[in-house]
């Protein structure tokens, strides 16, 4: 029994993924001669400076990932909201607070930018950490790291 391409390429993913192996082919599309492009998730940029180490990330959506990085020399937590891909100026923005008892305030960048909003500055020692991002329509954000 002869089994098509696609056949057989189906037969051979569902094997990897059983193995738990993430593949990726184009056989699906090889009649096109176009593959479908995935998209990359974000990657921190170095935007808050040197000694900033990445300590947590968010995804916003499917658009990118707002990054909380720490600095132990200087005390000071950073953020950046970062897209997966650099394209035409969207709205993005980044917040970050560190809670001070029952008050907050929140040091904010926000605009129209084509890859990344931020960075942004707290003192960090002694208080508990939230961070937020925003790209066009999507959000996302954490809190913690508590010191």
């Amino acid at each position: 029994m002869k089994l098509s391409r696609r056949a057989t390429t189906a037969a051979a993913l569902s094997g990897l993924a059983l193995a738990g192996t993430l593949a990726a082919t184009a056989p699906a599309t090889a009649a096109t001669g176009k593959t479908a492009a995935k998209s990359a998730a974000a990657t921190y940029n170095g935007a808050c400076g040197t000694g900033y180490t990445v300590i947590d990330s968010t995804p916003v959506g499917n658009s990118g990932t707002v990054f909380l990085t720490w600095n132990a020399a200087t005390g000071k937590n950073c953020a950046v909201t970062i897209r997966n891909t650099t394209g035409a100026k969207i709205y993005m923005s980044v917040e970050l607070n560190a809670q001070v008892g029952h008050e907050s305030t929140p040091v904010r960048d926000d605009g129209q930018y084509t890859s990344y909003a931020g960075p942004v500055y707290v003192d960090g020692r002694g208080y508990c950490i939230e961070w937020y991002g925003v790209i066009g329509n999507a959000s996302g954000g954490d809190s913690g790291h508590c010191g």
